[in-house]
């Protein structure tokens, strides 16, 4: 489908609108466990936003969790990320188009700014193209930069599909049971230099790593 052509305007202007309708009631079916709430508790304590942080593969069902929050989210540059940020608007959040091969510095100077008014943000761990359960340095330079804590966040679900791409995006099949995790929230120095900013990158990474085996472990699993 051409960019620009009056197919591409309708589909960016019907598909989002509707995945967020399907998406609102297929995840209102499941039965959802939240653990470890304090995590989220102790950056309350705070006052600060917090940047919510995930790997790839959860970030359908982490936009639903999230859907009351008032924030912010990166979403990739590419032309088909202008349906996923349509979708996060429809959610309540706004969106800021970047990724680190395509206006990647515009887009942490939005989400700087977006920040220090306040706003909380979601910036997916692994990126918009991976590799996957590999952090990349996004969210370490806005905590960085804003004092705001890194708060993982992941899931599992007792049934789900996998579907057949680099992060194996999973959906939960309804009527599914959904455990969700906070993970011990991130707290940087302000203003890292760059082996600060790869230091806590790696720890983020080890961080999330661990979080991901104890989600999945719930059923059992090593991975989704």
């Amino acid at each position: 489908m051409k960019e620009g052509s009056l197919l591409h305007k309708i589909s960016l202007a019907i598909v989002p609108r509707m995945i967020s309708w399907l998406i609102k009631g297929w995840f209102a079916t499941c039965r959802v466990t939240v653990h470890d709430a304090h995590y989220r508790e102790q950056c309350r304590e705070h006052d600060n936003p917090v940047i919510a942080t995930f790997w790839h593969y959860a970030i359908l069902y982490n936009l639903f969790h999230m859907r009351k929050e008032t924030g912010v989210a990166m979403v990739s540059a590419s032309k088909d990320g202008e349906y996923l940020a349509r979708l996060v608007r429809f959610f309540g959040f706004a969106a800021v188009r970047g990724s680190r091969n395509r206006k990647g510095l515009q887009a942490m100077k939005e989400m700087i700014k977006y920040v220090g008014e306040g706003r909380h943000a979601a910036i997916v761990a692994d990126g918009s193209q991976g590799p996957p359960l590999v952090v990349q340095a996004g969210s370490i330079l806005l905590a960085s930069r804003t004092g705001a804590p890194i708060l993982p966040m992941l899931w599992s679900a007792s049934r789900y599909y996998a579907v057949n791409s680099w992060d194996r995006m999973v959906i939960p099949k309804p009527f599914s049971r959904i455990d969700f995790f906070y993970g011990e929230p991130l707290f940087l120095p302000k203003d890292l230099k760059a082996d600060g900013v790869e230091e806590y990158r790696l720890q983020l990474e080890s961080n999330l790593g661990g979080l991901y085996r104890k989600v999945w472990g719930v059923y059992g699993k090593t991975e989704h």
